[in-house]
């Protein structure tokens, strides 16, 4: 999940951290004098699914330089790994690998994005919040193998799972408090024994699917971590890796190996996880940084984060001590690469991304309506958006059989504009890159005072999300007056909502389930479900085509 970016004075009004040396691509470390024995880590986190190389603003990175360079591609993923590790390497990955993710990974279940880690020989990752999207069963299906229970077998045929492990410490069964996935794994390299913890941030119930996570409880991730590591101890491990989806956020043009970062979430994880833990790898907010942060007893480690899509591998070398078998703090070196396609892309991988291209084509380009110009995600004042609304207005008509008077949408479920080219044309491919979640439209009744107090819960301590509205729904905010106070002028169809009424109102099931903080839809009454969301888009597009941007008008203010 991306979020917005902070200024330089919120940051330096933060919990300082440093920056760490980086170390040249492909550098070996030393061997020291025979007391200790070198370990490289290669690190993606928040892949997405993105075997091709993706377009637009995600597909493009900041280098050293503060210039943005085209990056990512599964072919230059593979090809940068092969220049980059050493017979002493350990690749591992900080969640999200899966989920949200463009038709060629998602038409599969995204088989073929696990089967692209399995070549590159990724040996364990945390678990990430999408990798929820479809809930635990389907996810043990990804880790273990097997043909999805309702679509059968890919075309590559019977699932053979995951070769390495998904970590996730802090995700517990709530009906027993036990671990619902592998907490930790151990790995032999070198003649040395590393540990890798796996935690996922614990708001992950507040942005999955009540389906998603249902039985689940998610732990504080420093409580889990910490757990892992007393484990790893009886073990005799002392080498330790957090891989954590959780991260922070940072300034703006910060370059892949500043430590920009607005000290948040991940800093906190980073810095009172147990002082065993020597690396802390993260994710999610799908920054790039390299800093240090002081353990609970002052010593520094490592805490970096990888960017997304596949755009920056993370490089971390270190030293571990035969004797102590501990990892030699003042050793590590953490470098972020950006995955530049300025090198020859990997063969064997240029051709496997080409095989499911080729495999999901029929769908990708059927052509399912036209648009008079681009659908962005580019805010007005308020905060509404020309793409937000007409899928808003889209999930608004598919469930106004079972009374729908209005609906809204959330910003975060919309993941790519529909560029206008070929004509307007629109394709089923263009149109799953912006709606990928196959989240279910329904409806449910709230009173006029439970749709002001959901609305009112755009604004968080944590920042804002402005929901996109159908065309009936009109309503005007004042970012100057205090949060709970901040909705008015509340209309449907020209009328002012009327606190004592009843009103039927479309949503995603996640915003249904509470999610994104809007508690107040769990409040509603006589909920019924529709089609999938992306359904609803489609068939609007069908019906309505050529759709012209709607004026940003449904929401005043500033």
């Amino acid at each position: 999940m991306i979020r917005p970016r902070l200024t330089l004075a919120a940051a330096t009004a933060a919990v300082a951290v440093t920056a760490i040396a980086a170390q040249p691509a492909g550098a070996e470390p030393s061997h020291g004098h025979g007391r200790t024995v070198p370990v490289r880590l290669l690190a993606l986190n928040d892949f997405h699914g993105n075997l091709e190389a993706p377009t637009g603003s995600s597909g493009t990175a900041v280098d050293d330089n503060g210039q943005p360079v085209p990056a990512g591609g599964a072919a230059y993923i593979a090809a940068h790994i092969k220049r980059l590790q050493n017979h002493n390497t350990l690749k591992v990955a900080q969640g999200d690998l899966i989920g949200a993710s463009p038709l060629i990974s998602a038409a599969f279940h995204d088989e073929p994005s696990v089967q692209f880690m399995n070549d590159i020989g990724l040996t364990a990752s945390a678990v990430g919040n999408h990798e929820f999207d479809e809930g635990l069963t389907e996810l043990k299906r990804i880790q273990n193998g097997g043909c999805h229970p309702v679509d059968g077998c890919s075309p590559a045929g019977k699932w053979k799972g995951a070769k390495f492990d998904y970590l996730g410490a802090n995700v517990l069964q709530e009906s027993t408090n036990e671990p619902a996935l592998k907490p930790w794994t151990i790995r032999k390299i070198n003649g040395v024994r590393v540990g890798f913890i796996g935690v996922v941030t614990k708001t992950t119930p507040t942005i999955v699917t009540a389906d998603g996570i249902k039985g689940l409880r998610f732990d504080d991730e420093v409580a889990a971590a910490n757990r892992s590591a007393r484990e790893l101890r009886k073990r005799g491990v002392h080498a330790m890796v957090l891989l954590v989806h959780e991260g922070d956020n940072v300034v703006q043009g910060s370059k892949p190996n500043d430590c920009g970062v607005v000290p948040g979430a991940g800093t906190r994880i980073a810095a009172e996880a147990d002082p065993d833990i020597d690396v802390v790898l993260s994710g999610h907010t799908h920054q790039q940084y390299v800093c240090t942060v002081k353990d609970p007893k002052g010593q520094p480690r490592l805490y970096s984060s990888g960017s997304s899509f596949g755009r920056v591998i993370t490089q971390v070398d270190l030293q571990v001590d035969r004797r102590t078998d501990d990892i030699v703090r003042s050793s590590m070196k953490g470098v972020n690469h950006v995955v530049t396609r300025d090198v020859k892309p990997d063969g064997p991988t240029a051709t496997f991304v080409q095989t499911w291209k080729d495999r999901v084509s029929t769908i990708a380009n059927k052509k399912i309506g036209t648009i008079g110009a681009e659908l962005n995600r580019k805010q007005s004042p308020a905060g509404e958006t020309t793409l937000g609304d007409v899928i808003a207005d889209a999930q608004l008509e598919a469930v106004k059989d079972k009374g729908a008077q209005v609906a809204v949408t959330n910003p975060g479920g919309v993941r790519a504009d529909l560029v206008f080219k070929d004509n307007g044309t629109v394709t089923y491919g263009d149109a799953f890159a912006v709606q990928p979640f196959s989240n279910v439209t329904g409806v449910t009744t709230l009173t006029g005072r439970q749709l002001d107090d959901m609305l009112e819960q755009q604004w968080t301590s944590a920042g804002e999300k402005i929901l996109q509205p159908s065309s009936g729904l009109h309503f005007t905010i004042d970012r100057t007056k205090p949060i709970g106070d901040r909705v008015s002028d509340i209309t449907i169809d020209g009328k002012p909502v009327d606190p004592a009424a009843s009103y039927k109102v479309a949503a995603n099931n996640f915003l249904l389930g509470g999610g994104d903080g809007f508690t107040v839809f769990t409040q509603g009454k006589d909920q019924v479900l529709g089609p999938i969301d992306l359904d609803a888009l489609v068939s609007y597009l069908g019906s309505h085509s050529p759709i012209a941007p709607p004026a940003l008008d449904r929401i005043a203010g500033k």
